[in-house]
């Protein structure tokens, strides 16, 4: 066996392995979420938070758009939500429901939308 045909999948695992990057992928979900929505969702610092989506966006994980100040993250292939999900069940776990809600109330999305 060749170990290069093996590496990008342990290159995988090893970018989501963390509980706060899985967190995060599931938060984002199939849809996508902005750095504020994920901020309400796990009341994590701005710089925590950012480390993370930097890993995750390198590793090819996540793609990024932008809608003027905001950066919105979302999953390159959401198939890799099926994975984690067979993961958990392979663990015996059920996995929380994270997907921001679109009527996010922390203070970036109150701004836009009092100016809206």
């Amino acid at each position: 066996m060749n170990i290069s045909t093996v590496e990008p999948v342990s290159d995988l695992f090893q970018s989501i392995a963390s509980a706060p990057r899985l967190q995060i992928l599931l938060a984002i979900g199939e849809g996508e979420a902005c750095v504020c929505h994920l901020e309400a969702t796990f009341g994590w610092r701005q710089a925590y938070l950012s480390q993370h989506l930097m890993t995750l966006r390198k590793a090819g994980i996540l793609i990024t758009s932008r809608e003027g100040r905001n950066i919105h993250y979302r999953l390159n292939d959401p198939r890799l939500l099926g994975l984690i999900r067979q993961a958990a069940v392979l663990q015996g776990v059920t996995l929380p429901e994270l997907a921001p809600s679109p009527n996010c109330s922390c203070p970036n999305c109150k701004k836009e939308k009092r100016f809206a």
